[in-house]
């Protein structure tokens, strides 16, 4: 295999803003550039989910062992975030919708 997944590009209205969010939420650290963010060592690589009905986005998931799917909400929230109330959910919904300080909207998945 000659290729590797190198970044997701997430569009942002201002990156500053959105650079000190992330870098929070997921322990990311700035390299080089400051609008490019790196996780932190051994952390494994992300999975790309397709779908042809969804906008893209985060789906960030709960480690069980060291958190719950409300504590990190409730963080997120601390951080900035707020919860998307007008979102639609399924009967067997896992996930919480939110939206970043900017706007851009991502899930915790329990």
């Amino acid at each position: 295999m000659a290729l590797t997944l190198g970044a997701i590009v997430l569009k942002v209205p201002e990156t500053g803003p959105a650079a000190e969010f992330w870098r929070q939420a997921l322990g990311l650290t700035a390299d080089d550039n400051p609008d490019f963010l790196v996780p932190p060592p051994g952390t494994p690589p992300t999975r790309i989910h397709l779908d042809s009905t969804d906008r893209t986005h985060f789906d960030l998931w709960v480690d069980h062992e060291t958190s719950t799917a409300e504590a990190e909400i409730n963080r997120l929230i601390g951080l900035g975030a707020e919860r998307v109330e007008d979102w639609t959910y399924p009967p067997d919904a896992d996930f919480t919708v939110l939206k970043a300080p900017d706007g851009t909207v991502f899930c915790i998945i329990d």
